[in-house]
């Protein structure tokens, strides 16, 4: 359902909300070395977040990653609308491009309806679910990145 590009940003996200401390800045060398993902594709997706004001970016000795607003304010939907768009909330989940979440009985897919509710559901759960919810459920179990 996920890309894994919006994989590895929310993982990232998660790792900055556990380690980031005050204010504190987490370069990305260390940010992909914990995580196991490359540096250069690291990169690329944390400047995506920055660019849409989830992160700040510092260049320089002292630089790297922060959070541009409260980790409680960022919803799980947040990272996935940037990373993978709202295809996931929208489109048919068969592919069927008339039918994308359209009312109209005769262009609806055969699985339209039962989708629908799953739909609704998911999109409630990204929306209300934040980093800073999810980093408090972890209880330290960092053994969750290693994946």
């Amino acid at each position: 359902m996920l890309s894994n590009t919006c994989k590895y940003a929310i993982r990232a996200i998660i790792y900055l909300a556990i380690n980031k401390g005050d204010e504190k800045k987490i370069g990305i060398k260390e940010i992909s070395k914990e995580l196991d993902i490359p540096t250069p594709f690291l990169g690329k997706i944390l400047q995506s977040l920055a660019k849409h004001k989830l992160l700040t970016s510092t260049k320089g000795p002292h630089g790297g990653f922060g959070f541009a607003r409260p980790v409680n304010d960022i919803s799980l939907y947040d990272i996935v609308t940037i990373i993978d768009g709202r295809d996931l909330f929208e489109n048919c989940l068969i592919g069927m491009q008339p039918c994308k979440s359209n009312e109209e009985d005769s262009l609806r897919c055969p699985v339209h309806d039962q989708f629908s509710e799953i739909r609704a559901k998911l999109l409630d759960l990204f929306k209300n679910e934040t980093i800073g919810n999810i980093v408090s459920k972890m209880d330290g179990k960092l053994d969750f990145f290693k994946l």
